[in-house]
């Protein structure tokens, strides 16, 4: 396999969007489609000889889901993943501020 980089990346170009937005669920007269926020990384080599290996993985985070009753779209978001996802965002955005207003009273 010459380029085995070129294959993964052929072969896991849709992964994205099957894993962010499932399939639509119709519960009850209400229209579930559930959100998710997704990171992939694959990778992959070959030596002189010819050996060639690669490898891959990836991580997924339910946000919440898009309802709609009727005429009525909304967006149900999942708390606990957002506060889960949202603490190192704040975390790492006040670190930076921190920094940036120490340097600026120097």
């Amino acid at each position: 396999m010459p380029n085995l980089a070129l294959e993964l990346g052929k072969q896991t170009a849709n992964i994205g969007v099957g894993s962010v937005y499932g399939e639509q669920q119709d519960v009850g007269g209400i229209t579930l489609i559930p959100v998710a926020l997704t990171w992939t990384g694959f990778g992959g080599g070959e030596d002189s000889d010819g050996n060639s290996g690669g490898g891959g993985g990836g991580y997924a985070i339910p946000v919440g889901a898009y309802v709609r009753t009727g005429d009525d779209l909304r967006f149900e978001p999942n708390l606990v993943s957002l506060v889960a996802v949202g603490i190192p965002f704040v975390w790492v955005v006040g670190r930076a501020l921190s920094r940036v207003i120490r340097a600026l009273k120097k």
